[in-house]
């Protein structure tokens, strides 16, 4: 299981100019909102930009402590069941995007995760990783530690793209569906 860490940078799901169309606040009031994932521990966010600015879905943008040139503050956390269609339709391209960016981190995983139990290991929690991958994943990584995406393609049988079998765990321990969290800070 990752360690969470403190959200630098996140990644724009979508832009709503004028706020939320369900928010009764006059229209003259209403402030942006930028729905967006953090891109270290994949926390969905609410971010408000600075006066004028206008932010495209899948910008990178900077939420950090130091002065963010984009973002006034952090509303805070979203809940996967208030992004808008739109956020939740360009989530997956993020996810792919950030696995990829990332791909040290998550074929350590592969490398180093333990078992969860004495009846299952944490990589059977990944969306079709059944025991036989996993004992089979196990075996290969006491030969020598993967290398990358690509070297876990190689010598596992019938995993055949894992950083899509990784971006979808995080898609659905997102969407709430998982009881452990792997990736996920919550």
């Amino acid at each position: 299981m990752m360690q969470r860490r403190k959200e630098e940078t996140a990644i724009v799901l979508d832009f709503l100019v004028n706020g939320y169309a369900s928010d009764p606040t006059p229209s003259h009031l209403k402030k942006p909102i930028a729905q967006a994932i953090g891109t270290s521990s994949f926390v969905l966010l609410e971010l408000v930009p600075k006066k004028g600015i206008f932010l495209q879905p899948l910008e990178n943008v900077y939420i950090g402590e130091s002065k963010r040139d984009k973002i006034h503050h952090i509303n805070g956390k979203l809940h996967f069941d208030r992004l808008t269609s739109t956020a939740k339709s360009e989530l997956e391209h993020a996810i792919i995007v950030l696995v990829k960016e990332q791909e040290a981190r998550f074929v350590n995983f592969f490398n180093t995760a333990q078992p969860l139990n004495t009846r299952m290991h944490i990589i059977e929690l990944l969306p079709g990783v059944g025991k036989k991958h996993m004992v089979e994943i196990v075996e290969q990584r006491k030969e020598e530690p993967f290398k990358s995406f690509e070297d876990v393609k190689k010598r596992v049988k019938l995993i055949s793209n894992p950083e899509k079998i990784i971006a979808k765990r995080i898609f659905e321990e997102l969407s709430g569906k998982e009881k452990h969290y792997l990736f996920v800070g919550r």
